[in-house]
């Protein structure tokens, strides 16, 4: 008895000192952020770490979200996506408004997620869902899950850089036959802000309202259950005790994902007051060029990106440590503070060789349709639709068409 408990204030011990350890280096790379004056490093560090705590505590993934509709009839993610895309949507116009005050006379924000939008956009989009359902999860998803100690996660993300390798060796003729003839379509040109605003709230209750009331025929009874852990605390014997102690709270309980997909778009919401929203794919797109540069392959020259936003790729010279590569780590980071607060660490392999075949190949797909969108769920979709671009749509409806393709696949092939 002596030993278990024994082990138990050990295991203890190693929590905490781990998450003071994990808290020193989070602060740290900010402060090396602001030291060398890396621009918005610093603000994308923050971002990331927040982001990755709040879809760690809350299992906010968009694969979850459409896989889990198809595959069993569940809301439960969904519901905070629709939500979150709510919000965002009304504080990203009333940020655009403010940029262009009449859209009639004025070009679209060009920081806004705004994209051609056709044939490509809704190829993207279904590549991208097949990919993230046979990989288990999206790049945002995979990313988190790194942090949670997934290692068939980080072969996902291998296998999205290797799809975007292809891809960018593919681009300029997917941009020369199709992509260049493709326009782009912002609503408020059209039906002005509180038209666009109209049209997008009535559209995302609409869905809801459907999605809901499959969820009710399919699971009639069912109540998706909410996990609750209940730790042994030593009684607090003092001030600093008791303040350390509201912090471990939320890592004590499962986040709401409506709650969740509020927090998330208030974050991307503040990033595009001063910076640009969402986006994790084009920093990872320049790992990959990089990277194959550096085995030999030759520099690409890739047309017409200079004209578009959400998750471009950015060439940069002399240093990685970019606004993107602090917040794509920092949402691994901060995934890992999260479960190791929450004590739900721990390094998972795979049992089966096929899963680590299935996380290339789901990865890989994921990638080249990332690439084609210029975005995956979070720049492509969860961010252009609150820029109240018609391609968000489009790449929703996509996502649903490949969602669905990939839950057939792994239901035929478990």
């Amino acid at each position: 008895m002596q030993s278990t408990q024994s082990d138990v204030n050990n295991s203890k011990d190693l929590y905490f000192y781990a998450s003071i350890l994990i808290l020193v280096a989070i602060l740290g790379i900010w402060f090396t952020s602001l030291v060398f004056e890396l621009g918005g490093a610093g603000v994308y560090w923050i971002a990331g770490i927040a982001f990755g705590v709040t879809v760690q505590r809350s299992r906010f993934c968009f694969t979850s979200a459409f896989r889990d509709y198809f595959l069993l009839g569940q809301t439960r993610i969904l519901k905070g996506i629709l939500v979150g895309l709510v919000v965002a949507s009304v504080g990203f116009a009333m940020i655009m408004s403010t940029v262009v005050p009449n859209p009639d006379f004025g070009s679209p924000p060009s920081d806004a997620n705004l994209l051609p939008v056709g044939l490509s956009t809704i190829l993207a989009g279904s590549l991208f869902g097949v990919g993230m359902v046979l990989a288990g999860g999206c790049v945002s998803g995979s990313l988190y899950r790194m942090g949670e100690g997934y290692v068939a996660s980080w072969v996902v993300i291998l296998g999205v850089m290797v799809g975007l390798f292809f891809l960018n060796n593919t681009w300029n003729w997917w941009w020369d036959n199709l992509i260049s003839t493709e326009s782009n379509i912002w609503l408020p040109e059209y039906l002005s802000y509180s038209g666009s605003i109209l049209v997008t709230l009535i559209s995302i209750l609409f869905i809801l309202y459907l999605a809901v009331r499959k969820e009710r025929k399919v699971n009639a009874g069912f109540v998706m259950p909410v996990i609750t852990k209940k730790f042994s605390e030593p009684h607090i014997t003092s001030t600093l005790g008791e303040i350390f102690s509201y912090f471990k709270k939320p890592f004590n309980t499962e986040w709401n994902p409506i709650l969740a997909g509020v927090i998330l778009a208030f974050i991307n919401i503040l990033l595009f007051i001063k910076f640009h929203p969402f986006g994790v794919v084009g920093e990872i797109s320049r790992w990959s060029t990089d990277i194959s540069q550096v085995i030999g392959f030759p520099e690409l020259e890739l047309r017409g990106l200079e004209g578009l936003g959400a998750c471009v790729m950015i060439v940069t010279e002399g240093s990685w440590f970019t606004e993107g590569f602090f917040f794509n780590v920092g949402i691994i980071a901060g995934s890992a503070a999260s479960s190791i607060l929450s004590r739900e660490f721990k390094v998972r392999i795979p049992k089966s060789p096929r899963r680590y075949i299935q996380s290339l190949i789901g990865g890989t797909i994921m990638g080249y349709g990332a690439g084609l969108g210029v975005g995956c769920t979070l720049g492509a979709f969860f961010s252009a639709i609150p820029s109240l671009a018609l391609n968000g749509w489009v790449y929703g409806a996509g996502l649903c068409v490949g969602a669905y393709l990939g839950v057939q696949i792994i239901k035929r092939f478990p």
